[in-house]
C-alpha cells in the first residue's frame, strides 16, 4: 500500500525523479503494470480496477495531500477516519510528505531522473 501512496504523490506532484524512483520494483511490492499506467495517468482511485476500498482510499488521500491548497473533504475524512487508525493515517500522511519533500528538492536542483525503473 506504501508503494501506490508513494506512486500516486510522485505523479500528483509531476516529478519525473519520484515517479522513477517509486516506480521501481513496482511489481515485486504487488503493485501491476495496469496500475501503475492508472496512477501515471491520473485516473480516480475508484477507477482502478484490482484495487481494495482502503488502497483507493490511502492512494486518494496521497494525491489529495500532493495538492496546493490542501483541501480534504470532510466526508472524505469520514471514511479515511473509518478505515485507518489513527497510527496508520500518520505514516500515509508521512509518506506522502516525504515523496511532496523529495518532489520539490529535486525538481529545484534540476535533478532528471536516474533510471531506476528502465529495464
Amino acid at each position: 500500500m506504501l508503494k501506490l501512496v508513494r506512486l500516486a504523490a510522485s505523479f500528483a506532484t509531476a516529478c519525473p525523479f519520484c515517479a522513477d524512483m517509486n516506480a521501481h520494483q513496482h511489481r515485486e511490492a504487488g503493485v501491476t503494470d495496469e496500475e501503475l499506467e492508472a496512477l501515471r495517468t491520473h485516473a480516480r482511485p475508484e477507477d482502478i480496477s484490482g484495487l481494495s476500498e482502503l488502497e483507493r482510499l490511502a492512494i486518494r488521500y496521497a494525491q489529495l495531500a500532493s495538492q496546493t491548497p490542501l483541501r480534504f473533504p470532510s466526508e472524505f475524512v469520514v471514511a479515511l477516519q473509518g478505515g485507518f487508525a489513527e497510527r496508520e493515517i500518520v505514516v500515509l500522511a508521512t509518506t506522502a510528505a516525504q515523496v511532496n519533500y523529495w518532489a520539490r528538492l529535486v525538481q529545484s536542483l534540476g535533478i532528471p531522473p536516474a533510471g531506476f525503473s528502465s529495464p
